[in-house]
């Protein structure tokens, strides 16, 4: 009968346990055309839980989750509002951004993270020292013939008719274990080698991180300056516009005009202000792009430098193969992707470690009081020896040293080895990549800035011509002899001129910030 209770007991306490793993499917949505209706504080947050059951009826609507109030403080950006300041020129904003940006702390914990990996494994050549103190009670029963002992020691009689022998008692043990790994034949160099040339490179990426940050803000500076000297362009031309409009309406007004001649020089002018309501929007979307980019708020009130006034060299300067060269070998990808080749080759050496022997050295001091007699002590972690060999004196020492040498492992090993020179050839790989992808983009970067100088001396030379033509005809349709038509054409192509001019300008400015990005130089 207490078999049989004990049988029901234990198989109850099975199945509560295996339904407490199951249960956790009701904290998932009911089905995948279920919404799911999470937990909420009374502050809007969302908590862990058992989702809240949705009518199907109420499906509609029911996909939109609540708004999390601490997820906003903690995911804000820095704000900026110095309207008092009269400009911020772009080495400040660089300044501001390597600051607020979160790539470049992001940048910083990885070189850390990767400095305290290699700290990590020097300290395996350090001894495990671990402490453990361990207590409990033991009851035992066991059976003898000897029917002269008293029966009231052993508390009852078996079914041969033999006393049953009943003990109980409490222990407790106190240990203090050693575990030294002495020789291992290099690998753990061969492990600090590859760790440190992995600490290498994001050291050099911490670095990349920085000149990407300089380069993003540089072009983003200089994309919103073309956008607001295009606005303001457009705003000149619709002025211009305006001046042949009333110029149309005036001869109109004097008997010299046509009503065709009024109509088209409103289209223009109409047409004009479209472009003028564009350009002012692009103007904005480049100013929230460069906050962005920034790391700051978006609600942020800068005032920009003025840089629409540089001159700019028109001299044709060629990088030479030398200078290439020498440009892409302090580029921060291909210094990284070389100490990554050579981490990798570590890896191989630390791997082929593996095959060879290992010498060690264990032991333990323990101390134990009480009744029970233990011969050894259970680790609670997988990292930590369990303490053997204990003796069932009160007081023991025990000192081991010996030499392990692998002998089969199922090819695990070589497995091993042949996925480190696998790994070793793709870094490689890797490394002849980024090299040929620097050397391209360097060259594409010097191209880009040859074409877009001659582009701006040619645009340069296209507006003086352009702004003495509408001139004349701006003039000459009011004085009667010319037509509102040769107005309105010579008006548009002064705008054009000049606003190649000033794309040509702007993309001299980042055709040149990207050189010296491309060449690593953009410091």
């Amino acid at each position: 009968m207490n078999y049989k209770k004990k049988l029901f007991f234990i198989t109850v306490f099975s199945i509560i346990l295996s339904g407490c793993a199951s249960s956790e499917l009701d904290t998932a949505p009911s089905g995948p055309d279920h919404p799911w209706q999470p937990n909420v504080t009374s502050a809007g947050v969302i908590v862990p839980g058992k989702a809240r059951k949705v009518s199907k009826l109420s499906f509609p609507g029911k996909y939109t989750l609540p708004s999390n109030p601490d997820a906003i403080v903690q995911g804000s950006m820095q704000l900026i509002d110095d309207r008092k300041k009269s400009i911020y020129t772009l080495a400040e904003l660089i300044d501001i951004s390597q600051s607020s940006n979160p790539q470049t702390r992001k940048a910083w914990d990885a070189a850390r993270d990767a400095a305290l990996a290699v700290g990590i494994i020097k300290s395996t050549y350090l001894p495990t020292l671990t402490a453990t103190v361990v207590g409990g009670w033991s009851r035992a029963r066991s059976q003898t013939t000897d029917a002269s002992l008293d029966t009231d020691e052993y508390g009852s009689i078996g079914i041969n008719g033999t006393p049953r022998r009943r003990s109980s008692g409490t222990a407790e043990v106190q240990t203090v274990g050693l575990r030294w790994l002495l020789f291992d034949f290099g690998r753990r160099e061969a492990l600090i080698g590859a760790a440190r040339q992995a600490q290498l490179a994001t050291n050099v990426l911490f670095t990349g991180v920085h000149q990407k940050i300089i380069y993003s803000v540089t072009t983003a500076f200089y994309a919103h300056a073309a956008a607001f000297t295009r606005a303001q362009l457009l705003q000149t031309s619709l002025e211009n516009a305006e001046h042949v409009q009333a110029a149309a309406e005036a001869r109109l007004k004097q008997g010299q005009g046509t009503i065709m001649d009024v109509t088209q020089a409103r289209q223009v002018t109409a047409q004009v202000n479209l472009r003028l309501v564009q350009a002012q929007g692009e103007e904005q979307n480049t100013y929230l792009a460069l906050l962005n980019t920034m790391g700051v708020s978006t609600n942020s009130h800068l005032n920009l430098e003025d840089v629409s006034g540089r001159s700019l060299s028109l001299e044709d300067v060629r990088l030479s193969d030398e200078v290439v060269k020498e440009a892409v070998g302090r580029r921060p990808d291909v210094l990284a992707a070389y100490a990554a080749a050579r981490s990798a080759h570590s890896r191989i050496s630390a791997a082929r470690a593996a095959f060879l022997p290992s010498v060690f050295m264990t032991g333990n001091v323990a101390y134990s009081t009480g009744q029970t007699s233990l011969t050894s002590i259970p680790s609670a972690s997988d990292s930590v020896s369990p303490t053997l060999n204990l003796s069932g004196n009160r007081f023991s020492t025990l000192i081991l040293g010996g030499i392990s040498v692998p002998i089969f492992d199922g090819g695990l090993r070589s497995a091993i080895v042949k996925r480190a020179q696998d790994q070793e050839d793709s870094a490689e790989a890797t490394l002849r990549q980024t090299v040929n992808g620097a050397v391209q983009q360097i060259v594409l970067a010097e191209n880009a800035l040859h074409t877009s100088l001659q582009a701006y001396e040619a645009a340069s030379k296209l507006r003086v011509a352009s702004q003495t033509n509408f001139d004349a005809a701006l003039v000459s349709y009011r004085a009667g002899t010319g037509s509102v038509t040769q107005a309105e054409l010579a008006q548009n192509g002064l705008l054009d001129a000049n606003i190649s001019r000033s794309d040509a300008y702007y993309a001299a400015l980042i055709a040149a910030a990207g050189l010296a990005f491309g060449t690593g130089s953009l410091g």
